[in-house]
């Protein structure tokens, strides 16, 4: 808006505030509802959505008022200007934030319908997705139950009879799965701009299962078929194998006849051909063979124990034994047929086809080597080798047949015979080419014979290899299929992960505490993740070498498992370091109760300090609290300081609502947190917790007027003022619920009791050490405002001496005398039964007419004088201490805080007479205080003086009765008393210790009033010192610079008025107030000093600065003086 219609409407200016902050409430929370996310089919976190937009919808409700306000204020402001310009700009900016109001509305109002139709949605989804996981679970269940593939006619049937039945139930159940499908669909279409990662991934994994369920179903429906044929078809290919097989059988019967007779070449030839007919069928009905054997086996296993078992036993063994008679007489068929006219011819050549096929075996069993490094190429390797053993089983007849025969040739046939076989060459001997043919024949067998027995052995070490490699290979790859699903598991939990950003601060401990579990959870993964690398390590290059693929697999499950450790860690330090700055224990949430351009920054002790960003400085108080003790300073002009210092709290008590607070919730609060230990310290954090809990509750009962984060961060401001002004963030118990009862709501007397009983031992009893913490942390509160001297200093002692010598100085006090003590309003406390008065007199209307302003009626506090009739005085005209022509301060008046009765009324009525016949000196010498003084160290006698005094007429008195001279006190030793001299010494020894103990303490505290007014001496001289230019350097303060300016400003005048000036609410003829009626010369002097201190020119250099301090310091002393000095007092 431009500066010159601001100037010239200069009522713009609050509406363009109050209409930005208001814009700027309705963007920030149009983005936090855009920017809000659920977890689609979490009802939990649905739920907590809906009652957080249902809270923001009743406190965008509750701005209507304000809204309204500012719809009207535009229109007095339209009504008021004839400037066009503004005009049309309030209109713009009017239609803009009702849009925008409607707008933010609407959003709400659609969010709302959209989060309960979720909430619909997801329900239906959840019930659905149970149904399907429970027929899931019976379905899996079902899998389980099923036993192995039986081989028998009546079990294969059996089970096929179950597996329809199930396979329909499966077909029935599939409905109840695509209804979870088909609501899984419909919440990722509806609500896909929130979080459906969790819908996602629970309908993959019922979908998985299922399918898995369906492909197991249908591979047992594939078993059970090719067992029942196999089984229909095994008993007609066995019938028909034995039907060949006594054909076989015949054949070699007559084969074998036959080549025990004569027989000339043909002959021999045409045998040796039907022989290899024979041998033809046997290997084409090799693998008949055992198939029908394997078959066989698996149908015996099936029948076990019963009576088709034993019979069927039967028959495969006569068949493996009628296999193998067949098989050895068609090798003795061959044996003899080679035995006839050319078979040592034939048997050499049969032996040299023997040794090809050993050296072509073992060239095969090479091209076998080196083992698999992965388990399904072994299991190959595996089948091969079976394969090939299976050949060897095969042939060994064969060669063993022929080793045989060689024997048994070599050993029968003369030599003669073998000379007309080999006839070449024919230059060599007969017996020589005989000899050649012998040694050739035998130098074959025995290779055969060694490279048989070579080639078993290596057959034998290959398959051990095969089987040894199988049982690793086997064990790692049952580790990493372990590790593989324990990490998808943990990949699937980590993949439902939200953005940390995402969650809800107040689910930021439970998110951090389950990722905490289950990274104990996952430490067993890590030794099985060790177990896989230790497993894989033991496979070398020199014995197996692993395939690239295991190896990948390997190096995967590790860096999975790294990336997983990371990710975890990863994920608690971001949880933990949100935590810190976001959870339930951090001040994040008080960030909000300061507007720019000051910002809320923390210390490292946790402290709070605000940063202007203006002025680039930085101070220790809340800028609201700064502006709130600027304004206590218009309080100072109150004549009384109990009523000043009452009424200072009052306005403290409103701005930190803790007039709303009642005793029970404190009480409720403090037990929450489980303060119970007085005298342990608090740090800022449970400073803050507690106090969040208190105005928590208190925003629920009166949500208009707490505003959260500011009170919280005001308490704790005016916490740490009065109780840690050094900022050490760390404060006792017993002084945050002294501070916070004081000024709670609550009945005085509740108040006085639950302090006392904070105070009081078990038995319910208090002593002097304990009734002085108590004191000590009351006296503080007006301490921090400046007042402390008017209710006897900052020293507790004379208070306490106060209260145990009312009760006859007893060791110990109970609650009872400590309130009767208290309902005398001793001058420590004071303040606090004002302050009450103050409290129930705020809204007080008497009907009487103020004799000085002619106030009427009478609002607050009335004062009706009891000298003469009809004379009433409102507050504002007694505090300021002005008076009607005839009536002096010194005559004695009672205060109402109520509207008085009528008793109250006669009663006053005779006091007023009695006094009429009082003269002016009667009153001038019964001075009335309303309040019980206690002797402080800043008044009454020179103690140290009376302990000498005394001290000297006890040493008189020891001289008279004619005994040594007494020592100084602290030279006095205790002796042992042997007679009454020594004992009465002895006394008098401890009375003087004593009063030597009060001494010391007494001096103490003056030594503590001295370093007080010098510490606020140095600071006024360091803040005089700081030249002007430079008030804008970037600082911290330490003490609250309202609360210095409120000392620096108002503590000489309150100092002047300490002795008489506090009042009383009874009206009794002893509780009459007795203001002062003159100030002493002396009094006057320090003040004339003090005003003469600060000149009204302010044209001074820092020379003159300089010398304003060092006067200011010895008018200070000089008023110390004058305040200990009992005649000027009197």
């Amino acid at each position: 808006m431009p500066s010159s219609v601001l100037l010239e409407i200069p009522a713009l200016a609050d509406f363009n505030k109050a209409w930005a902050e208001l814009t700027d409430w309705l963007s920030r929370l149009d983005r936090d509802i855009k920017s809000q996310r659920v977890i689609v089919g979490d009802l939990d976190d649905i739920n907590d959505m809906i009652i957080k937009q249902k809270a923001i919808l009743q406190d965008l409700e509750q701005r209507r008022p304000q809204l309204d306000e500012l719809i009207t204020a535009a229109q007095n402001l339209k009504n008021k200007t004839s400037n066009q310009e503004a005009r049309t700009i309030i209109t713009d900016r009017i239609e803009k934030i009702q849009s925008q109001w409607d707008e933010v509305h609407g959003h709400l109002q659609s969010r709302r319908q959209q989060l309960h139709e979720m909430l619909k949605d997801s329900t239906q989804w959840l019930e659905a997705k149970q149904e399907a996981e429970q027929i899931l679970e019976q379905a899996k269940a079902k899998l389980e139950s099923w036993k192995e593939i039986s081989y028998t006619v009546e079990a294969l049937k059996k089970q096929n009879t179950e597996l329809k039945q199930f396979a329909k139930e499966i077909r029935q159940w599939q409905i109840n799965v695509d209804v979870a499908n088909d609501m899984a669909l419909k919440l990722l279409r509806d609500y896909s701009a929130d979080d459906t990662r969790k819908v996602k991934l629970m309908t993959d994994n019922i979908n998985a299962t299922w399918t898995a369920i369906n492909r197991r179903v249908c591979e047992r429906e594939a078993a059970l078929e090719s067992a029942l044929r196999m089984l229909q078809q095994f008993y007609l290919d066995l019938e028909k194998f034995l039907t060949w097989l006594t054909e076989a059988e015949t054949t070699a019967n007559v084969l074998q006849d036959a080549t025990h007779k004569e027989k000339d070449a043909k002959m021999a030839r045409e045998l040796m051909k039907q022989w290899q007919e024979l041998q033809a069928e046997i290997d084409a009905h090799t693998d008949i063979f055992h198939n029908l054997d394997e078959n066989g086996q698996k149908i015996l296993r099936s029948l076990e124990g019963s009576e088709d078992a034993a019979l069927l036993q039967r028959r495969l063994d006569n068949m493996n034994l009628r296999w193998s008679d067949l098989r050895k007489k068609s090798l003795n068929i061959r044996s003899h047929l080679e035995a006839s006219t050319d078979q040592w011819k034939r048997l050499h050549l049969s032996l040299q086809e023997l040794l090809a096929w050993l050296q072509l075996k073992e060239d095969e069993l090479k091209q076998q080597a080196p083992i698999g490094g992965d388990l399904p190429t072994v299991q190959k390797q595996n089948d091969i080798h079976r394969t090939f053993k299976r050949e060897l089983k095969t042939k060994e007849p064969v060669i063993r047949s022929a080793l045989e025969t060689v024997r048994i040739l070599l050993a029968e046939q003369p030599v003669e015979g073998l000379e007309k076989l080999y006839p070449e060459p024919r230059e060599l001997p007969p017996e020589e080419r005989a000899h050649n043919v012998t040694k050739l024949l035998q130098r074959q067998a025995d290779e055969v014979r060694t490279e048989w027995d070579k080639l078993s052995l290596q057959s034998a070490d290959w398959q051990k290899k095969i089987d040894d490699a199988l049982e690793r290979l086997q064990a790692l790859q049952e580790a990493m299929d372990e590790v593989d699903l324990k990490l998808r598991q943990a990949e699937v939990f980590k993949g439902s992960w939200q953005p940390v950003g995402d969650l809800l601060i107040d689910s930021l401990q439970d998110h951090l505490e389950k990722v905490k579990v289950y990274r104990a959870e996952i430490v067993p993964l890590k030794e099985k993740v060790h177990h896989v690398n230790e497993l894989a390590h033991r496979f070398t290059p020199s014995d197996i070498q692993l395939s690239q693929y295991n190896l990948s697999c390997v190096e995967d499950l590790n860096t999975r498992w790294k990336v997983l450790q990371v990710a975890i860690d990863e994920r608690i330090r971001q949880l933990q370091e949100a935590h810190r700055d976001f959870g339930p224990t951090s001040q994040h949430f008080l960030t909000t109760s300061v507007q720019g351009p000051w910002e809320r920054a923390i210390s490292p002790n946790k402290v709070p300090y605000y940063i202007n960003h203006e002025t680039q400085t930085t101070c220790w108080d809340h800028p609201k609290m700064t502006e709130l003790y600027q304004s206590l300073a218009d309080l100072n002009n109150v004549r009384f300081s109990a009523y000043r210092t009452a009424m200072k709290l009052r306005r403290l008590q409103k701005a930190l609502c803790l007039d709303l607070l009642s005793l029970s919730a404190a009480c409720d609060a403090l037990d929450q947190h489980n303060l119970k230990q007085n005298d342990q310290p608090m740090d800022i954090l449970q400073i803050i917790n507690c106090l969040t809990t208190i105005y928590d509750r208190l925003e629920q009962e009166h949500n208009n007027l707490v505003n959260v984060p500011l009170c919280v961060d005001m308490c704790l401001n005016w916490l740490l003022n009065v109780y840690d002004t050094g900022r050490t963030g760390r404060i006792r118990v017993l002084s945050f619920k002294t501070g916070v009862v004081s000024l709670c709501k609550a009945h005085l007397e509740d108040k006085y009791r639950y302090l006392f009983k904070q105070v009081a031992s078990s038995t319910g009893f208090c002593d002097q050490r304990r009734l002085g913490l108590l004191l000590h942390d009351s006296i503080q509160i007006p301490r921090q405002l400046g007042e402390v001297a008017s209710f006897g200093g900052s020293n507790i002692e004379p208070s306490v001496r106060s209260c145990f010598q009312f009760a006859n100085n007893k060791p110990e006090i109970e609650a009872a005398l400590f309130l009767d003590w208290m309902r005398l309003e001793p001058q420590s406390m004071v303040w606090l039964p004002v302050l009450h008065r103050v409290a129930a007199a705020e809204t007080a209307k008497h009907q009487a007419k103020c004799n000085i302003c002619k106030e009427c009626p009478i609002i607050g506090f009335r004062y009706r004088s009891l000298k003469h009739f009809n004379y009433d005085i409102c507050q504002s005209c007694f505090f300021s201490g002005r008076v009607a022509k005839g009536h002096k301060m010194h005559y004695p008046m009672v205060e109402y805080c109520t509207p008085t009765t009528s008793g109250e009324d006669v009663r006053d009525f005779a006091k007023v007479l009695k006094n009429k016949f009082r003269t002016k000196r009667y009153f001038a010498k019964h001075p009335r205080m309303g309040y019980l003084p206690v002797q402080t160290v800043l008044e009454g006698d020179n103690m140290e003086t009376n302990l000498q005094a005394e001290y000297d007429h006890l040493k008189q008195q020891h001289d008279r009765k004619g005994l040594s001279p007494l020592p100084s006190p602290p030279e006095m030793m205790p002796v042992s008393p042997q007679s009454p001299r020594d004992a009465e010494l002895i006394a008098e020894a401890k009375l003087l210790r004593q009063h030597k103990g009060r001494l010391e303490a007494r001096m103490q505290i003056l030594e503590d009033h001295n370093k007080q007014l010098e510490s606020q001496l140095h600071r006024l001289r360091q803040l005089l010192e700081q030249p002007q230019a430079d008030a804008k350097v970037n600082g911290t303060t330490l003490s609250s610079p309202s609360a210095s300016l409120q000392r620096s400003d108002s503590s000489q005048p309150m100092l002047l008025r300490v002795v008489g000036s506090q009042t009383s609410e009874t009206i009794g003829e002893d509780e009459l107030l007795s203001p002062p009626q003159d100030t002493s010369t002396g009094l006057e002097e320090v003040m004339e000093q003090l005003n003469n201190s600060f000149p009204s020119s302010r044209g001074h250099n820092v020379g003159s600065l300089f010398h304003m301090a060092d006067d200011l310091g010895r008018a200070m002393e000089t008023l110390v003086t004058v305040m200990t000095d009992d005649k000027v007092l009197e």
